[in-house]
């Protein structure tokens, strides 16, 4: 019985190995496709007013080739990655000629970094300020192959090249649809330069983000590039309601829409028993704001109950500020095998404190990003979710339980200790 069963074996694993052998063509041709490498180019303003030093004590040019170096030295292998500059060449007055002063100073490709620290070593702050001609030049060196794109935007002052707006470019190169993001990063910025910036990430589903230290820099660039290597995810223009009734019903992605200052805005999610809710929001301050400030996301019922809630708040100067929650809806008992559970609308809330000088204008709103995820809820009681969130009676009754059966013990040693001093 031991042969028949080693020789079947045998020839089992035979006849596998010859059909390895004879259908190569056709194993090959079941492989995914390799993805084209992602490429980021980082976009730099050398102009001359990046002489100024009010960024850790030195020059906003040195504070940039600082940060530059730290990220060169920390960029992933499967990226591509290029440099272009602006400003970096005429220091005349023609400003014809200031406005065409942009150029690649390394090609976007497999990284060489000790050849592109030389090349940012040798940049010194000059000229203009040309923005959307960099943009646009820098969109031709991505190309508009299928791999994802990024440019990182760093610059310390708004475009001097008008009436070639560069928000506007932004949309055009958006409106080509070759998944192209573009991130920006202003240096010590002005309001102009903070609005301008804003609009040009957000064109094209990016983020805008103010810098003030050498590290904000460093950190802030690595982590975009780092993203690149992600799939790009564009958030979806939604608009939220002032009533639950009327909000958009939500599924499970990344959202986007606008807040004026103490506004309180609505947005549903359909939750199925046995799913878990996770929520959060982003609140960007993209213009001059005062010192205290607050983000709110709660989850209540159709009826008004809040479920759970989550909530930051500050003293000082922000740019974003973020919260979330999680919420589990418990699974239903086994009933019949062909009745559907309905799903529980959840209400998500999203209110922020924000206020402003006189002078500020509160509209457009701010910039708001919410995600929603909807995942399987905890199989374990012990999920710290699970026993939080939603179910806080249990720890209640429990607690009121253990403080009833406390008091009748310390109520009986009482009498118990009275009676003995009288005895005696």
């Amino acid at each position: 019985m031991i042969t028949r069963k080693r020789l079947a074996t045998g020839a089992v694993a035979l006849l596998a190995a010859l059909t390895a052998a004879l259908l190569p063509t056709s194993a090959a041709a079941d492989e995914p496709v390799a993805k084209e490498s992602p490429k980021v180019e980082l976009v730099l303003d050398v102009s001359g007013s990046m002489r100024a030093k009010d960024i850790d004590g030195k020059s906003r040019m040195s504070a940039a080739k600082q940060a530059f170096n730290e990220v060169l030295d920390a960029v992933p292998e499967e990226v591509r990655l290029g440099i272009r500059t602006l400003g970096a060449d005429y220091p005349g007055p023609d400003r014809k000629r200031g406005c065409k002063d942009t150029r690649q100073l390394y090609p976007v490709g497999p990284l060489d970094r000790t050849e592109a620290k030389t090349a940012v070593a040798t940049l010194a702050p000059t000229g203009w300020t040309p923005i959307g001609p960099a943009l646009l030049g820098a969109a031709d060196d991505l190309g508009d192959d299928g791999a994802t794109k990024r440019i990182v935007l760093i610059t310390d002052g708004e475009d001097t090249c008008a009436p070639l707006d560069p928000c506007q470019v932004a949309r055009e190169i958006a409106a080509k649809g070759i998944h192209l993001v573009i991130d920006t990063l202003g240096l010590v910025p002005d309001a102009k330069t903070r609005q301008q910036l804003t609009c040009i990430a957000e064109a094209t589903g990016g983020t805008y983000t103010s810098v003030h230290r050498t590290e904000e820099l460093s950190r802030r660039v690595k982590q975009l590039v780092d993203r690149a290597a992600d799939p790009v995810v564009t958030p979806v223009g939604t608009k939220g309601t002032a009533r639950c009734v009327d909000a958009p019903l939500l599924k499970a992605g990344l959202y986007t829409d606008r807040e004026t200052f103490g506004e309180h805005r609505w947005y549903r999610v359909d939750l199925l028993p046995g799913q878990e809710l996770r929520a959060s929001v982003s609140v960007s301050a993209d213009r001059a704001v005062n010192n205290d400030y607050g983000v709110l996301l709660r989850a209540v019922t159709l009826h008004g109950r809040e479920i759970v809630r989550g909530s930051e708040a500050g003293d000082g100067r922000t740019d974003v500020i973020s919260t979330g929650l999680r919420y589990p809806k418990p699974d239903l008992d086994d009933g019949p095998g062909d009745v559907k559970p309905a799903a529980e609308t959840v209400c998500l809330q999203v209110s922020n404190s924000f206020s402003a000088p006189p002078s500020v204008k509160t509209t457009p709103g701010m910039p708001i990003e919410l995600t929603v995820d909807v995942v399987d809820g905890p199989s374990a009681a012990t999920d710290v979710a699970a026993f939080g969130l939603g179910r806080g009676w249990w720890l209640l009754g429990v607690l009121v339980l253990a403080g009833f059966l406390a008091g009748l013990l310390w109520g009986w040693v009482s009498r118990w200790r009275v009676a003995v001093w009288r005895t005696n």
